[in-house]
This record gives C-alpha cells, structure tokens and sequence, in this order.
C-alpha cells in the first residue's frame, strides 16, 4: 500500500477528510444524532442504543474523539461523552463550503 502523501494538502483539506472518515459509518452516524439531540453529557446509554457490542461501541468513539468531533470524560468507572460544540461547528462549517464550491454542471456526462 502507498503513502497517502496526506502532506501535500492543506491543513483544512487534511482536517476535512478526518471529518468525512469519522462520518463513514452508520454507527457513527447513530452516535453522533444520539450525543446531539440531548443536552447532557451520555455516560454509558450508547450501547443500549446500538445493536453492537460493547467493544465495537468503543471503537466508533474512539474515531469520532480522535476526529475532534466528541469529547469524553471520565466519571468514576465509566466515561461520559458529548458533542465537540466548538469542533462540531468548524466541521459543519468546512463541510458547508465543500458542498457550496459545486458550479451546478449539468452538462457532464
């Protein structure tokens, strides 16, 4: 397998496609929806929410803190997780210009 040459892109570009990754599986998606309707922190109700184990749970978070998008803290023996509001806007935002940049070509293919 190559290198991805992840170099050779902007900082935004780069951050962009982190984004997009975390946002790459419906799992992930079912998170972030559940983590954004509620005004609270969620300590330990994700899995309940899902059809998948506790493992593969963790995995998803995992890929969206490591995204920027959840926060997590840890209370007592469990952690409790949120939306990254700050992040969470930044990624709306770049997402937003990425889909506004389409001139609306309708004579391709």
């Amino acid at each position: 397998m190559g290198a991805t040459k992840s170099y050779e892109f902007s900082v935004k570009e780069n951050r962009l496609a982190k984004y997009a990754k975390a946002l790459a599986h419906p799992a992930r998606i079912a998170i972030l929806k559940m983590l954004a309707s509620r005004a609270t922190c969620v300590c330990g109700d994700i899995v309940d929410e899902l059809p998948l184990s506790q493992s593969t749970v963790s995995q998803h978070l995992k890929e969206l803190k490591e995204a920027g998008l959840i926060m997590g803290e840890i209370d007592g023996a469990k952690v409790c997780y949120c939306i990254n509001a700050k992040e969470w806007k930044l990624a709306q935002a770049w997402i937003n210009q990425l889909f506004e940049t389409y001139k609306g070509n309708n004579h391709c293919c």
